[in-house]
């Protein structure tokens, strides 16, 4: 049975607690104590978590039976892990891209007192993945393994964003920087890597099941699909109504180097392009309608549901393909495969 979001969010206050009883062992005042705690609660919860929820049933696939009691503990613990690393990196990204809203509420460094403490507070969110993998896992075979993996996806993560903020600084718009090539690095190694071969990977490495050959079908078939669900975040962010998703798209203003807008320069006329140029990556609400008018005329919502039913084709392909003979299971793919197709949030 899969597991449902309410059950993994009743694993989390135990890690607060684990996490609170660690530092008190250094003294630490209670008014700091309160906000860590705080911090905690606010950016790790409160989203769908499906990367969390992945952890366990992709577990529960490998294993291919249901999870005892110690076993559903653990694999929360390593999925409460990434949406841990998923906070640090909001709640960093929402200070560099200057966003307001996140999952419906004000970010994070946006609420009263907080602002740039959300900095410390981010550092603190990853330090929290380490305490908790030596808490847990620090006699399982594959602890240095987990260790590394956490290193290597934030740093792939990292390197990402990098990218990202270079070819799209915020206050210079360069329409010449943007490229599909440069686009496919920032969301294979910005999105990809820690949303969908990590908690995949580390299923396999709490089962044993983590041979290099497996390591690698995994690879294959969840960087695409990363990509995919990502190119989707971007249509979902000019095309989703706002109620739906969540949180207002801001991709048009913050000058995001997007899947639409780099389709949309593939099919520009020069005049086309002269509003673009003049509207892409403004702070003001008449640019950003005049640039969602262009990827309309451009028909753009087309040629996203056709890259979709391509993509999709493709990586069902390589599902069917997977070898199971080491205890991989196409049936983790289709699953996740099935979570994200035709997504409208």
């Amino acid at each position: 049975m899969p597991t449902t979001l309410k059950e993994f969010e009743g694993v989390f206050p135990k890690l607060v607690a684990d996490l609170k009883q660690h530092a008190e062992q250094y003294n630490l005042p209670t008014q700091a104590l309160k906000w860590f705690e705080e911090s905690l609660y606010y950016n790790a919860v409160g989203g769908k978590c499906n990367r969390g929820l992945s952890v366990i049933d992709t577990t529960q696939l490998l294993l291919g039976r249901d999870l005892t009691q110690d076993e559903y503990f653990h694999a929360a613990a390593l999925g409460w892990m990434i949406e841990l690393l998923q906070a640090f990196f909001l709640v960093s990204d929402d200070i560099m891209d200057s966003s307001k809203t996140r999952r419906g509420q004000p970010c994070w460094y946006l609420k009263p007192g907080v602002g740039m403490i959300a900095i410390n507070d981010a550092f603190m969110l990853e330090s929290s993945i380490f305490i908790l993998l030596k808490k847990y896992f620090r006699s399982h075979p594959a602890y240095i393994d987990l260790v590394e993996l956490f290193q290597e996806v934030a740093f792939q993560t990292e390197l990402g964003q990098t990218c990202d903020l270079l070819t799209a600084p915020e206050d210079n718009v360069d329409l010449d920087n943007f490229s599909l090539e440069k686009y496919s690095f920032i969301v294979i190694y910005k999105t990809a890597y820690y949303s969908f071969y990590l908690p995949v990977a580390l299923a396999m490495h709490y089962t044993g099941k983590a041979s290099p050959e497996n390591l690698k079908q995994a690879e294959n078939i969840l960087i695409p699909m990363g990509e995919y669900f990502q190119v989707q975040d971007d249509y979902l962010d000019n095309f989703a109504d706002p109620e739906t998703l969540g949180k207002i798209g801001t991709d048009i203003q913050d000058n995001k180097c997007s899947w639409l807008v780099n389709q949309a320069l593939k099919k520009v006329t020069p005049e086309q392009r002269k509003v673009l140029e003049e509207n892409y990556g403004q702070k003001n609400k008449e640019c950003e309608t005049r640039v969602k008018k262009l990827f309309d005329e451009l028909e753009l919502e087309k040629v996203y549901q056709e890259y979709e039913e391509a993509r999709v084709a493709e990586i069902r392909q390589k599902i069917a393909a997977v070898d199971e003979s080491s205890g991989m299971k196409q049936e983790v793919f289709a699953e996740f495969l099935r979570k994200i197709y035709k997504r409208s949030k």
